[in-house]
């Protein structure tokens, strides 16, 4: 066999197995969502006050402690969990009390929820409470427009004056 043809017969052998793999790299066909859906992602990581949590020392508990210890408050190292809901056109969409993270409990709570919805127009209101107590500290509320496999986001930053929507 003469170099040419061998060469050529390795290029038809080529040709011929990235011929099959681009015809099967889109078949079959697939779609991670049905038509006119879109999907809307709350995630955020966020840690709840723990100054919520501190007390007053007692006298006997400063006496039992060095002088240079000696604190009025005693505040644990854990963070207390997070309460986080959030109501898609009036209905309860997701509900949860998040923990934090960490082996000691002392780092922020991380929540992640995807929620598939109809294309169109959707109220969506979100409150997150960070204290102990009956309030929600962070709220609101925003008509969205999901357009079919849009994917839009509900982040929270506090330093951007709560949750922000994307």
């Amino acid at each position: 066999m003469t170099p040419t043809l061998a060469f050529l017969g390795r290029f038809a052998a080529l040709a011929l197995v990235f011929t099959g793999a681009a015809a099967l790299s889109d078949w079959p066909p697939h779609r991670s969502l049905a038509d006119n859906v879109g999907v809307l992602t709350l995630s955020f990581s966020h840690g709840a006050d723990r100054r919520a949590a501190c007390r007053k020392a007692t006298p006997d508990e400063l006496a039992a402690l060095p002088p240079n210890m000696r604190r009025r408050e005693i505040c644990p190292r854990e963070r207390p969990p997070i309460r986080v809901e959030i109501d898609i056109d009036g209905s309860a969409a997701f509900r949860a009390d998040v923990p934090p993270s960490g082996i000691a409990g002392d780092g922020p709570s991380r929540v992640h929820r995807r929620l598939v919805l109809p294309a169109g127009a959707h109220t969506v209101e979100v409150r997150m409470r960070d204290r102990p107590g009956d309030g929600f500290s962070w709220q609101s509320s925003r008509e969205l427009e999901i357009g079919a496999a849009d994917h839009r986001v509900v982040d929270f930053r506090a330093d951007a004056g709560g949750f922000v929507f994307h």
